[in-house]
């Protein structure tokens, strides 16, 4: 069987973000490369986390490849360094920021754990991007063991130390992401210490998130609506609840190829419903699409949770 190569090694979409609307990611490390090991994560289980920095991908690869995508003419809000492990941990971070910033006026997005912000050079790389979206899941150092399973030598005092020390070093915006798991971190005590070290913090925005998609451990429950707008405001009186894809009403004529569906894929299990809103097309479309690639063999269905998610072979 001959597999479709992806059009892009270190970018994918672009798709419309919850939080940075049409964002082009880039992936500067492997597959879940990564400090931890958090229960919740969309990329399976089982990785081995490091705090090891190195060069996992040439800089000059990565920005050959933006300066094609920018010739294609496609629009986007943000490009957004993410991908699917922790992005800090590529020690040239600084290079890839710099290098997208003299390709385009286009902002830079960095979506980072926060992990490795006690680190001088980590935050020195990273207050280059535009905007910074940290998370915080856990309020106490067991949470944060359980929870994130982090790297034996990341401690839950550390990562808070480096989120703190980053907002004194920073002047752009940090719009800090708080991820709920039913039963693990949404009791009264976890949500009190919660918006205290959001105080300590001081982010730009808070923004609330629960498992909507398909997550390493299927014991983890999202948060249902109601309860997370409940709990929204008594983290800070601003927060906001990010959980759910807009929907999307666009014309059974837009442009995608499967090759975008592929590559959508192959970052996160998607339901048909949240395929069609993340590549801003007609379910119908997006099933008709869904239907050739699964008869190539190029695609499968899980279900999970009574839920049915497309996932690449």
């Amino acid at each position: 069987m001959n597999k479709q190569p992806p059009k892009y090694r270190y970018l994918f979409g672009p798709v419309p973000s919850r939080r940075l609307g049409r964002s082009l990611g880039v992936d500067p490390v492997p597959f879940k490369t990564c400090t931890q090991n958090c229960l919740y994560c969309q990329l399976g289980r089982d990785s081995c986390p490091t705090l090891e920095r190195k060069v996992y991908v040439p800089p000059e690869q990565i920005i050959a490849e933006i300066q094609q995508w920018l010739t294609e003419g496609i629009a986007a809000d943000y490009i957004t360094i993410s991908g699917s492990g922790e992005p800090t941990l590529h020690s040239r971070l600084d290079k890839i920021i710099d290098g997208i910033h003299q390709c385009t006026n286009i902002p830079v997005a960095l979506i980072t754990n926060g992990s490795l912000f006690w680190q001088p050079d980590v935050r020195k790389q990273s207050v280059l991007a535009d905007v910074v979206l940290p998370s915080l899941d856990a309020a106490d150092p067991e949470t944060f063991r359980k929870l994130n399973q982090p790297h034996k030598d990341l401690s839950f005092e550390l990562f808070l130390e480096g989120l703190c020390l980053f907002r004194k070093e920073y002047c752009g915006p940090i719009w800090l992401e708080v991820f709920l798991c039913d039963g693990i971190n949404t009791d009264s005590a976890s949500i009190s210490n919660l918006r205290r070290l959001i105080g300590q913090i001081n982010p730009d925005k808070v923004q609330i998130n629960t498992a909507v998609r398909p997550t390493a451990h299927p014991q983890i429950k999202a948060v249902p609506a109601e309860i997370l707008q409940a709990i929204a405001p008594q983290l800070r009186n601003d927060a906001e609840v990010i959980a759910d894809f807009p929907k999307h009403a666009d014309s059974e004529h837009t442009l995608v190829s499967e090759q975008m569906i592929l590559d959508t894929l192959r970052r996160r299990p998607c339901g048909l419903e949240e395929l069609a809103a993340s590549l801003q097309i007609a379910p119908s479309l997006a099933a008709k699409h869904l239907q050739h690639l699964l008869k190539t063999n190029l695609i499968r269905v899980e279900n999970r949770d009574g839920k049915s998610y497309f996932c690449t072979n």
